[in-house]
C-alpha cells in the first residue's frame, strides 16, 4: 500500500517507486493497478491469517482435527524416544 501510494504522490513514476523500494518496476506496476482499481483491501496481506471458527467448513474442521492429532503423536513419538535414550543411559551407567 505504502509503495503503491508513494507512485502515486509521485505522479505515477514507477521507476522511481522501483528504485526507492528496491523493487521490481512490473510489481510496483501491478501494485498501482490493483490499488487504483479496487483500493487498499485489495493489497493486503492475508498470509498467515488464521479462519474464525465460523469460517471453517465440515472439511477444515476435520483437517485442523487431524493436523493437531498428527502434532500430538509427533511429539508423543519424540517423548516416549526421549525416555527410552535415558532409560537406556541409566541402565549403562549401573
Amino acid at each position: 500500500m505504502d509503495i503503491a501510494r508513494y507512485c502515486l504522490a509521485n505522479g505515477q513514476d514507477y521507476t522511481k517507486a522501483a528504485n526507492h523500494f528496491h523493487g521490481s518496476y512490473q510489481q510496483v506496476y501491478s501494485w498501482v493497478k490493483k490499488y487504483e482499481a479496487d483500493g487498499e483491501e485489495t493489497l493486503r496481506d492475508g498470509r498467515g491469517r488464521t479462519k474464525a471458527p465460523e469460517e471453517l467448513t465440515e472439511a477444515d474442521r476435520h483437517k485442523l482435527a487431524m493436523q493437531k492429532l498428527e502434532y500430538e503423536n509427533a511429539r508423543l513419538h519424540a517423548e516416549n524416544a526421549f525416555l527410552k535414550k535415558l532409560e537406556e543411559l541409566e541402565r549403562r551407567r549401573r
